[in-house]
């Protein structure tokens, strides 16, 4: 199984690599990798983790310019697509239009041995994308729905399509997931039993998403949208900020009306119930770690009361922060 990314005249080679039969692999059963690429388009990286029936790929790069790529692969995949940040574009032969994702959307692509055109518009791309093998995918594909129907007679006949027209926009708890899969420490068999786990969690999340047609009736203007997302963008970036709702709409140049029910209806969870838990997730990461105790752990997320910090820790764990270092 093989893909390639390269520029119109063939000489520059962007990414190419060889995949082992539906990624199957040996020993411990689950294979890394990290692409660095800092001259053709930018600077910077692509991850990969694989194993039988699965391959996860993410990474982020900051672009000099757009950029236009021909990529050609032999592979019959079924991709779960989060497009973060940036806007791609891809032009194939194959479908009757172009695929466009544009940051904090999904969807699920069957490709089987597609090549053609793939544009990147922004300044900064951040992706992950988790390819399937069909033998794996068709194992959670629900019968029941016209949708699913539809969409696995599509790879019975071997002709690529998208699940849904129309892309979804990536929940709360995709989020927390796909950060999960990208953040994991763990190693061999254990790392695969997580990840493999979360990549089902994650599918399951997306097959409810598209069966659900409420989804897609939404109250909220796409520009509404776009601010509502900068926010929780501004939140993960700040944790230990202060701000109030009034600061926060403002700073994305809307109101606090249109940010607290928007981002409820979003992700939810209001605005400062997602800082809280996005402290508290922090927090845990930074105590598992050797370097800081818990007082520094405290300042370093925005408390200026370490009392209040355990309380919240507490509440949000079930255990005293000092209890979790230890």
């Amino acid at each position: 199984m093989h893909l390639r990314l390269y520029d119109n005249d063939g000489d520059k080679i962007f990414f190419e690599k060889e995949y082992p039969d539906r990624f199957l692999t040996h020993g411990e059963g689950i294979k890394e990798s990290i692409t660095y690429h800092e001259q053709l388009v930018g600077s910077g990286f692509y991850k990969e983790i694989y194993f039988e029936g699965v391959h996860i790929g993410f990474g982020n790069t900051v672009l000099k310019r757009k950029i236009l790529l021909n990529f050609e692969s032999d592979i019959e995949t079924i991709e779960m697509h989060f497009a973060l940040k940036g806007k791609s574009t891809a032009t194939t032969g194959i479908f009757d239009k172009s695929i466009s994702f544009v940051p904090n959307r999904h969807n699920i692509i069957y490709a089987n041995g597609i090549c053609g055109k793939m544009q990147w518009e922004s300044e900064e791309f951040r992706l992950c994308e988790i390819n399937l093998t069909p033998f794996f995918f068709k194992k959670f594909l629900p019968q029941d729905h016209q949708l699913f129907e539809t969409f696995r007679n599509t790879i019975e006949k071997g002709n690529s399509g998208l699940l849904h027209q129309d892309h979804r926009r990536i929940s709360h708890q995709m989020y927390r997931i796909i950060d999960e899969i990208m953040g994991c420490e763990r190693t061999g068999i254990f790392k695969r039993m997580f990840l493999e786990a979360k990549v089902i969690e994650l599918l399951l999340l997306q097959l409810e998403q598209f069966s659900d047609d409420s989804f897609s009736h939404s109250t909220l203007k796409k520009p509404d949208v776009d601010k509502i997302y900068a926010v929780r963008e501004f939140i993960l970036q700040n944790l230990d900020a202060t701000c109030s709702l009034i600061d926060l709409a403002h700073l994305v140049g809307t109101n606090d009306f249109i940010l607290k029910k928007g981002f409820k209806e979003l992700f939810g969870t209001t605005v400062f119930g997602f800082w809280s838990d996005a402290k508290m997730d922090q927090a845990k990461q930074l105590l598992m770690g050797e370097n800081m105790n818990v007082g520094e752990v405290s300042q370093r997320i925005g408390y200026k009361n370490q009392r209040h910090f355990s309380a919240a820790f507490k509440r949000k764990f079930g255990i005293l922060p000092s209890h979790f270092k230890k």
